[in-house]
């Protein structure tokens, strides 16, 4: 078999080089395809139809074990480095993979997690809906994550669509500053440039600041974006909003960029006013596991701050009676365990927002996490997490309260040197532009949400249900 997307002569790195870790290991266009040989050689070997897992730090290797998988039509697992025991059991149990690529080499999913039994039970294995070639994990509300099954050609679309709106820009050289597992990641940030003949650098990801799954050291990522001369990448909102707050005004380590994505959350305005400002070329955009990743994207030719862009080309949006977004045209083939869904079904994302008359859209906050106050006022919890992060102080915020009488917010401030009475500071100014149903009442500070610490999702979203059940009591009244 082939890859479903043609690679290029590539046109960024020394020698044609369209896949590096940045370092010693290159390759061209041809030694990528014969090591693709090689290894659908070792998978020949292998049960075709149970699923492969992909586990290690961003590599090559881990590209190649990816791109192999696809290649031979085989279905692909990425298991996050960052996901607990328990999560990996769940998955390994409910997909009945047996064995991993890890650092190159098909092994025993049991010599990577050693936790696991050595020999998984294959019959308790959920069914795979037809055509499914990967499977992406998101954590879900409930502590374990959910599986979503793409196809190929689901991914594909997602390829050509970003492709069409990206391939003005000419990008040469694409950083990975996201882990490969991450779908965003792994589908915008390899696939698409690989199809434009892109070099792909991947070097570990603690070389570009990234330390487990919440530690982000901003100068290393600024001196490997400069080092690496990256003309593209990928980051999500709290990165940015990191970046924009340390970074000066015309910052030679950004000169090289000509595209900053970032997505995963609504990123506050102020935010992208300031990077924009210090001149880094932000668009943001919006999508779901569900639809292959990114939905619609703001571009070069089409860009209007504040919103996600416009879709995709082949990807319709609309809006339902109460404003949530609905989906088509980028339909998953269905979740692990659950019913098969019917082909091209309008999908309802559970966020709310708007689309302006040249169709941009923009998002509002998640239809379910409205808070109905015990005076029955509604609020969008986003709205004052929007005003919060614009201090500049905060990396996250969330603010819960349903079903109580006054709000209350769980605060990360962007670094330790932030003083409580900044942040009580912040507060009260923020409390000063809002109704009373919607200023909060009381606050805490708050480690950073991540997968790790179980308080965010895969893609650095806060898991509120969670947040709330821990923070809810500790809650001191508001300066």
């Amino acid at each position: 078999m082939s890859l479903p997307f043609s690679i290029p002569l590539g046109v960024g790195g020394r020698d044609g080089a369209v896949l590096s870790d940045g370092a010693d290991h290159a390759l061209t266009p041809f030694a990528l395809a014969g090591r693709l040989a090689e290894l659908e050689d070792v998978l020949a070997a292998h049960d075709p139809v149970l699923p492969i897992g992909v586990v290690g730090d961003n590599s090559p290797a881990w590209v190649l074990a990816d791109l192999a998988l696809l290649s031979a039509g085989r279905c692909a697992v990425a298991i996050p480095a960052f996901f607990s025991q328990d999560q990996v059991r769940h998955l390994v149990a409910a997909t009945g993979i047996q064995f991993v690529f890890y650092n190159g080499h098909l092994v025993p999913v049991a010599q990577v997690f050693p936790y696991l039994p050595t020999s998984q039970a294959v019959s308790t294995r959920s069914a795979l809906p037809a055509g499914t070639q990967k499977i992406t994990f998101t954590s879900g509300t409930t502590g374990n994550p959910k599986g979503v099954c793409l196809t190929a050609g689901q991914q594909l679309a997602t390829i050509n669509g970003l492709a069409a709106v990206l391939g003005e820009l000419g990008v040469r050289r694409h950083l990975s500053l996201l882990p490969l597992a991450v779908l965003l990641e792994n589908i915008a940030g390899i696939y698409v440039p690989l199809s434009l003949g892109a070099q792909c650098i991947v070097p570990p990801l603690a070389e570009i600041g990234l330390s487990g799954s919440s530690s982000f050291d901003v100068e290393r990522c600024l001196d490997a974006i400069a080092r690496y001369q990256a003309e593209s990448i990928i980051l999500l909102p709290q990165m940015l909003q990191a970046i924009v707050w340390q970074a000066k005004p015309a910052d030679p380590r950004l000169a090289s960029l000509k595209f900053a994505a970032v997505g995963g959350g609504v990123t506050p305005l102020a935010v992208l006013q300031k990077a924009e400002e210090i001149g880094i070329p932000v668009f943001e955009g919006y999508g779901l596991s569900e639809c292959a990743s990114v939905v619609s994207l703001n571009s070069p030719s089409a860009k209007r701050l504040g919103s996600v862009g416009k879709p995709l080309p082949g990807v319709a949006v609309r809006l339902a009676a109460d404003g949530e977004i609905e989906v088509k045209g980028r339909g998953y083939a269905g979740l692990l365990g659950e019913p098969v869904r019917p082909a091209q079904r309008w999908i309802s994302t559970g966020d709310l927002g708007a689309l302006d008359a040249d169709g941009f859209l923009r998002i509002s906050g998640r239809k379910k996490n409205v808070l109905i106050t015990s005076f029955g006022r509604n609020v969008s919890p986003e709205w004052p997490e929007g005003l919060l992060l614009e201090s500049g102080l905060l990396a996250q915020v969330v603010v819960m309260g349903d079903g109580e009488a006054e709000l209350s917010a769980v605060l990360v401030p962007i670094s330790p040197k932030v003083e409580p009475r900044q942040l009580a500071a912040a507060v009260r100014e923020v409390n000063a532009g809002l109704p009373d149903y919607a200023r909060i009442a009381r606050w805490v500070i708050s480690e950073p949400f991540t997968p790790a610490n179980g308080l965010a999702t895969v893609n650095g979203r806060p898991r509120r249900d969670v947040i709330t059940q821990r923070f809810s009591e500790i809650c001191q009244p508001a300066a």
